[in-house]
């Protein structure tokens, strides 16, 4: 190779002012709020826009050689491929093979069986059963099927909307098997020197110390949206019951197991939960819609203590007409149980493929040969053999040894210097991208790699649950084929896949020239109110893009980087504070805006919708800052680190 020109970060290149290069270095992201925001643009063509002005910028204002500027862009996209979209992808394909093969009716009709009261089935359809998705799927998913399960249920179209989208906020953190913490994590450890899972699992715990208090707070919220005060009060045990189960469960996989299983185990825990509680307790008044279609009756309310009951037909609210519904055929219990099992089958796989990293089977410290779980009991570790510095498995099955020759392909995990972003030195890869002070103590490498592990990502985790989702089916006689849906949710991705890829090589953009280290020293003036302001960022991101996964790559470098300049607050708690107060602005992003409106066949009511939840998101968000205050100057023990 011949002799290249190492890129050295500089923070001020514009008329070497901090302040007019933090405007500049926005640039991207103000492209990105315009157009899809005002203009209302497709969000993949306001994707390329704002990723060809970070070029730019990175190119002619921050100095990054041209062939480091595009080497940079494709890894972003290559990253936004694998793993990011391999995980939508396939938890995308998995739901749709549980509705081609019928099982995801089964289950709605056991989730709407279990109660008439409107409130409760918002909290077990919205709630829970959205939370289910969002750690299955994500990406808009839940809020699009929680929807119109409430419109066909004889919720008004834009409530079912405005609830769905409200209940689309806890949860998300840990949406898509805990893709938006195992990116942060990703983008965070080389920022801190650390390893990416230890990274990865702090954050985990972070977050997970954050959102179960919002976990508690939303199906009241929820209820009291639809209903008011005094009829939220009325199911109170239901709200918490609902609300404390899952955040119990959500705070104890997150910090003791990891992100992936975090929302699936919490909401299947809070489902559970509400349905027992179900066959023991119903409201004294089984709450209803004035001149709602015809719906089945409810079981006679049961006596409270206090009080009498009272008879549906003489409630406020309760439609005259009482009918069948399509909703109300009779699955056979073996049915029912065969649809759930599905997701059990997920669960269980991805438990398998994640084993190395749970705390029984993980080592003291992580990955530690003496103490951990050896290959080939160690499915994880087999999975990992031959990524760089893993000692549990140094070997690839096939290549090299990485010590020997970084760059050669390996198979299970290929781990390599980005092309273009590198040189060959005494036979080794260096990279030629440096960061400077003040964002490090002294000029240090910056390399830029990219993780092809084939076999533990987990997408492919997914992808293996999907398919023995399918024999089972198939065992069952149930007519799917595996590559007709395959290549349908292809399709029906195309389009966010090319956004992520674009969202994505924006952030690896703005992130290896500079000009998110400008932003960060930038944001780090705003000195002690930081952790709050931290919360608005990740929210800013998450309205801007939709997706607290891009939100995380956009921000969650800055963030970690204001507190290293800040010194007296952790990176972990501000890129963890990210990633919590930007699900408070899923419900107020364009897209999820769309997907709402869809849903429930209300396509042009966007800005009605929006409206509604404006409150909602700001109101929340605030708490989230409110809350990293506290975490940051009155108990900062509780913050983990890796």
């Amino acid at each position: 190779m011949g002799v290249l020109l190492t890129f050295h970060q500089s923070y001020q290149p514009v008329g070497d002012s901090l302040l007019l290069s933090a405007l500049v270095a926005g640039l991207p992201l103000y492209v990105l709020f315009v157009m899809l925001a005002v203009l209302r643009l497709p969000a993949w063509i306001c994707a390329v826009s704002a990723m060809l002005t970070a070029f730019v910028l990175a190119w002619l204002v921050w100095g990054m050689p041209f062939g480091i500027t595009f080497g940079t862009a494709t890894e972003g996209m290559a990253f936004g491929l694998w793993p990011i979209s391999w995980i939508v992808l396939n938890a995308v394909f998995f739901h749709n093979l549980t509705v081609a093969s019928g099982d995801f009716d089964v289950i709605k009709r056991a989730l709407t069986r279990l109660t008439q009261d409107r409130r409760l089935q918002t909290l077990l359809i919205a709630f829970s059963f959205g939370a289910l998705l969002e750690g299955i799927a994500g990406f808009g998913a839940p809020v699009a099927i929680t929807a119109s399960i409430l419109a066909s249920l004889g919720f008004e179209p834009v409530t079912g909307a405005v609830l769905a989208l409200l209940a689309n906020t806890a949860p998300v953190a840990f949406g898509s098997i805990g893709i938006p913490v195992v990116t942060l994590g990703g983008l965070i450890a080389p920022i801190l020197h650390k390893d990416t899972t230890a990274t990865t699992l702090a954050l985990s715990a972070m977050v997970g110390r954050q959102l179960p208090l919002f976990s508690i707070i939303i199906p009241a919220y929820l209820i009291v949206v639809l209903a008011g005060w005094r009829r939220m009060r009325e199911v109170l045990p239901a709200v918490l019951v609902t609300g404390i189960s899952f955040a119990v469960v959500q705070f104890l996989v997150s910090n003791f197991v990891g992100p992936e299983l975090t929302d699936i185990i919490a909401a299947l825990v809070s489902m559970g939960c509400l349905a027992v509680l179900l066959k023991y307790w119903r409201p004294a008044q089984v709450y209803r819609f004035t001149n709602e279609p015809a719906a089945a009756s409810a079981p006679a309310p049961r006596r409270v203590a206090g009080g009498a009951p009272t008879p549906e037909s003489d409630l406020p609210g309760v439609a005259a007409a009482m009918g069948k519904s399509p909703l109300d055929v009779d699955d056979a219990p073996n049915r029912v149980w065969w649809a759930f099992g599905m997701y059990v089958v997920l669960v269980i796989v991805i438990l398998i493929g994640q084993m190395g990293n749970l705390p029984f089977f993980s080592g003291h410290p992580v990955n530690d040969p003496k103490t951990a779980l050896a290959a080939p009991l160690n499915i994880t570790a087999d999975l990992k053999c031959g990524t760089p510095a893993f000692k549990l498995c140094p070997q690839p099955w096939i290549g090299p040894l990485p010590t020997k020759d970084r760059q050669a392909f390996k198979f299970p995990d290929w781990n390599f210097y980005w092309p273009g972003t590198y040189e060959i030195k005494n036979g080794k890869p260096v990279s030629l991208i440096n960061r400077e002070k003040p964002i490090v103590a002294k000029s240090t490498e910056y390399p830029l790699t990219f993780d092809w592990n084939f076999l533990a990502a987990a997408g492919s985790l997914v992808l293996y649950a999907g398919m023995a989702a399918w024999l089972l089916m198939r065992a069952r006689r149930l007519e799917v084929n595996f590559l007709t849906v395959y290549g349908r949710t292809l399709r029906q991705l195309a389009l966010p896949i090319v956004t992520i890829a674009f969202i994505l090589a924006i952030a690896q953009l703005m992130n290896y020239s500079g000009m998110t280290s400008s932003l960060a020293i930038a944001f780090s003036k705003t000195g002690f109110v930081f952790p709050f302001v931290a919360a608005f960022l990740g929210w800013l991101g998450v309205f801007l893009t939709g997706s607290d996964t891009s939100s995380n790559t956009l921000f969650g470098p800055l963030q970690a980087q204001t507190a290293q300049q800040l010194g007296n607050v952790s990176p972990i708690l501000t890129a963890g504070t990210n990633s919590s107060g930007g699900v408070m602005g899923k419900m107020i992003s364009p897209q999820n805006l769309s997907v709402g409106a869809a849903g429930v066949n209300k396509v042009g009511a966007e800005g009605e919708i929006f409206r509604r939840v404006i409150r909602y998101s700001i109101i929340l968000t605030t708490l989230v800052g409110v809350v990293a205050m506290i975490e940051a100057y009155v108990v900062p023990f509780i913050i983990p680190s890796p």
